[in-house]
């Protein structure tokens, strides 16, 4: 029993060593001005780039709302497709099916290099590239896969069951789908939602074709300061990404569990 504690907790501690030494390593290169080569600490230190970031004369508050803004509806917009979708392919039978499934898979199998010009091109035809609504749709396809996947898991661990006997019981497709299926389904779309939303936070190329330069996120701001080596610039950017997709997580998960409390006061009530 000893051994076997010892061994979960030495293998949490080297996961969580795995997971806070970059953010901690990113941490203190956002506040370095010289950290040269074999030193095991920086030499100076420096606010400049936090002191630049907090301006409220510069875009950085503009790229951050802008950017989960953008992710936030692309999550929205992904689930809202994916739920019915996801549906279908985990509990109906109809032919085709597995090259349906396949060609889900496709856009994250196909470089988006490959497609980015020819959704330019059809963007541009159709009047909304180098926009908003370009990019947010742009970003659709890269992110409908990934919650396509993790919904059809889930439908098909959940079962229809209880969807069936609600609907024996007198309630309409829909009310069984709010009422039953919903509350059960929850946090797997806590799960995906918070998925996508870094997927789609993430996307530079998509972002750059089809923004134009006019649609600036932070991806766009980030890579290219990773690419040039600046990188106590990179450093602090890097902290807002992972601050902005955690803080989206942590809503996410706090609506779930304010959803299931809401429910269970009701039912108790």
């Amino acid at each position: 029993m000893k051994r076997g504690f010892s061994l979960a907790s030495a293998t949490l501690f080297l996961f969580l060593l795995a997971l806070l030494l970059p953010v901690a390593i990113l941490a203190v290169w956002s506040f370095t001005l010289r950290w040269p080569w074999p030193d095991l600490l920086p030499r100076a230190f420096t606010t400049d780039q936090w002191t630049a970031l907090c301006s409220f004369s510069g875009r950085a508050f503009g790229v951050v709302g802008r950017s989960a803004l953008l992710a936030g509806c692309v999550t929205v917009l992904s689930l809202l497709i994916s739920l019915p979708a996801a549906k279908a392919l985990a509990l109906l039978s109809f032919p085709g099916k597995r090259i349906v499934e396949l060609l889900v898979l496709a856009p994250v199998i196909v470089p988006p290099i490959s497609y980015a010009p020819g959704m330019h091109a059809l963007f541009l035809r159709i009047g909304i590239a180098d926009s908003f609504t370009g990019v947010l749709l742009s970003h659709l396809v890269p992110c409908l896969p990934y919650g396509i996947r993790i919904l059809v898991n889930v439908f098909r661990a959940l079962g229809e069951n209880m969807e069936i006997q609600a609907r024996v019981l007198g309630a309409s497709p829909f009310r069984a789908f709010l009422h039953i299926t919903l509350p059960l389904i929850a946090p797997g779309i806590a799960s995906a939602g918070g998925l996508l939303f870094i997927v789609s936070l993430s996307q530079y190329l998509l972002t750059f074709f089809l923004g134009g330069g006019t649609v600036v996120t932070l991806s766009l701001v980030l890579f290219p300061l990773v690419k040039s080596g600046e990188r106590t610039a990179a450093a602090v950017w890097s902290i807002v990404f992972i601050l902005v997709s955690l803080s989206f997580c942590l809503v996410l998960e706090k609506g779930v569990k304010r959803y299931y409390s809401s429910r269970e006061t009701f039912f108790l009530s």
